[in-house]
């Protein structure tokens, strides 16, 4: 991974409400998101563990980029629609900024 900063989210959706979340989150937040974050990183269901929850990683050169990103999705006119139409099917959320580790041990892997 070559992004300084990580967004880790985790969202904990409704109980057989994942199909309706990944249909809104597709639809109406992932063009803004690849608009004003670009790609993500990852973005995984869980199927083991704690049961539906999505989590995904979107990479940023620093925090300030994180921050000036950010600021432009929530500034979207279009990122509405997307809270409004999820706003019962998200029952949690986590952020977390993380950023990579270097060990010497992975490089000689």
């Amino acid at each position: 991974m070559d992004k300084a900063v990580v967004d880790h989210r985790i969202y904990t959706i409704r109980p057989r409400c994942m199909a309706a979340f990944l249909e809104a989150f597709d639809q109406l937040a992932m063009p803004i998101l690849l608009r004003h974050l670009g790609a993500p990183l990852a973005f995984y269901t869980s199927s083991i563990g704690p049961l539906n929850q999505v989590v995904h990683l979107w990479g940023y050169d620093s925090l300030d980029d994180f921050e000036k990103r950010s600021a432009a999705r929530d500034a979207d006119p279009d990122f509405a629609a997307y809270l409004h139409a999820t706003r019962d099917l998200v029952v949690t959320q986590e952020t977390r900024i993380i950023r990579p580790v270097y060990l010497r041990s992975l490089d000689r892997q």
